[in-house]
């Protein structure tokens, strides 16, 4: 099913969830309701619900339908479990976003650059630092590497806006998957240069190696925030009939 017939119903479903045009709790519309509001089928709105429950928007319930399970929270949140551009999680956390362009290369992957990022010696790659600030704070800064043969064309220009929004709709690239580490790190030279530390002499830091529906990865991001405004969030679910506690 191409992306676009679900996706749009997806995010104007998030939209009213974030919003709280539903309320917490509150059972969406039926499956039958959904599809004649859209003018789309069953199957299709099934598939932007899923989206939603994914990304712990919603909950199904068993002969009952679809609830709302989203709480807003004060500060900042940012999700582990789904792919999200800083210009998407800045609109759903009600934030205004700034991205400023540090430096913008297309170098060559090294030995070095091929054991930090996953990229083979010799691969041709743009990369990229930028400085994330929401309303008005410089909290995040981003080293992004992109595979220059499924990415190209990008520019300064396109790297302070979306990137995410000039592969997907531009490019027509299919993004699925993203495998994440976590950790917490000491600050950098380059950190105390533009992040806004307070006192804190650590930051958040997400690796992140992402893939297209190729299995090709296309990109490596390092981003790194200030730890005191960040908080991190998944959603998981229990399979019964494993081993364990």
């Amino acid at each position: 099913m191409p992306r676009a017939k679900y996706d749009r119903i997806y995010r104007d479903l998030k939209e009213k969830i974030e919003t709280e045009f539903y309320a917490y709790q509150e059972m969406l519309p039926s499956e039958n309701m959904l599809a004649a509001e859209y003018g789309c089928s069953r199957n299709t709105v099934r598939r932007a619900l899923a989206e939603l429950t994914a990304g712990g928007y919603v909950q199904p319930m068993h002969g009952k339908g679809v609830r709302n399970i989203f709480q807003p929270i004060e500060q900042t949140a940012f999700t582990v479990g789904g792919i999200e551009s800083f210009k998407e999680s800045a609109q759903r956390n009600k934030k205004q976003p700034f991205t400023k362009v540090l430096q913008f290369a297309e170098i060559t992957a090294d030995d070095k650059i091929e054991k930090k990022t996953g990229f083979k010696r010799g691969t041709a790659l743009y990369y990229i630092q930028r400085l994330r600030s929401l309303d008005g704070r410089p909290l995040i800064l981003d080293h992004n590497y992109f595979l220059k043969d499924l990415t190209r064309g990008l520019t300064p220009e396109i790297a302070s806006a979306s990137v995410y929004d000039f592969l997907e709709e531009e490019l027509g690239l299919t993004i699925t998957t993203s495998k994440r580490t976590l950790t917490v790190e000491r600050v950098t030279q380059i950190d105390e240069k533009y992040i806004d530390l307070k006192d804190y002499n650590c930051m958040a830091v997400i690796t992140s190696q992402t893939y297209d529906d190729n299995g090709i990865q296309f990109e490596y991001t390092q981003s790194r925030h200030r730890p005191d405004y960040f908080r991190f969030q998944d959603v998981a679910t229990r399979r019964r009939g494993g081993t364990g506690a």
